[in-house]
């Protein structure tokens, strides 16, 4: 049997704050081979138990600013105050390896890495199974600030009038078999034709 080299791909997965993409993320990791999360880098400050370049890359503004210029970002994004942004040659450098890698980012982050790698990106958005799910998930995180937390039910309902601008929509009503799911457009997508780089050379010995 001859092995068919493959070019990897970038799994883009949104949602709602809430709906879980953080967990199916760490999830599809843990349980599926030749796929990393994407490092990104961040002005903000680094917290005690995170690692440099495992969890993110740490810069300061002006170490931002002068990637920002030298167009090393396929997307970036200011949150909260802090800048934030994905490598181009991280990503890339992966793909071209023919591993695939996950990102967690929103629909504007979304928008931009589409423009730049559209035949790259595959485009899965979660969503909650109800707004009652969601606001139980919500409160309980937020609950000592009832500001903050009308805020984000606010910016939740904007990031789910988003979702046709994605190829596939994944309800998170039970973890395991939305990452299940997820697996299986995942396998798909890594057998498109144009993804398999030596496809040509298996149907030459075929015919």
């Amino acid at each position: 049997m001859t092995d068919i080299v493959n070019k990897g791909l970038l799994l883009i997965i949104s949602s709602p704050s809430g709906a879980g993409k953080t967990t199916i993320c760490k999830k599809l990791i843990d349980e599926v081979d030749d796929i990393n999360l994407s490092v990104s880098v961040t002005t903000r400050k680094k917290r005690k138990d995170e690692i440099e370049g495992k969890h993110y890359f740490f810069k300061n503004e002006d170490e931002f600013r002068i990637l920002l210029k030298q167009n090393q970002f396929l997307e970036y994004a200011n949150v909260f105050g802090c800048l934030y942004g994905t490598l181009k040659n991280e990503v890339v450098s992966k793909i071209n390896r023919g591993i695939d890698v996950i990102v967690d980012i929103d629909w504007q982050g979304t928008r931009q890495i589409s423009k730049q790698l559209p035949k790259d990106v595959v485009k899965v958005f979660i969503l909650p199974p109800s707004m009652k799910e969601l606001e139980n998930r919500l409160g309980k995180r937020d609950s000592e600030d009832k500001e903050n937390f009308k805020k984000r039910m606010s910016e939740a309902k904007k990031e789910i009038s988003h979702y046709k601008e994605y190829d596939f929509v994944v309800v998170n009503s039970d973890l395991q078999l939305a990452v299940d799911q997820i697996k299986l457009i995942l396998f798909s997508e890594r057998l498109r034709r144009y993804r398999q780089l030596t496809l040509s050379k298996t149907i030459e010995k075929l015919i």
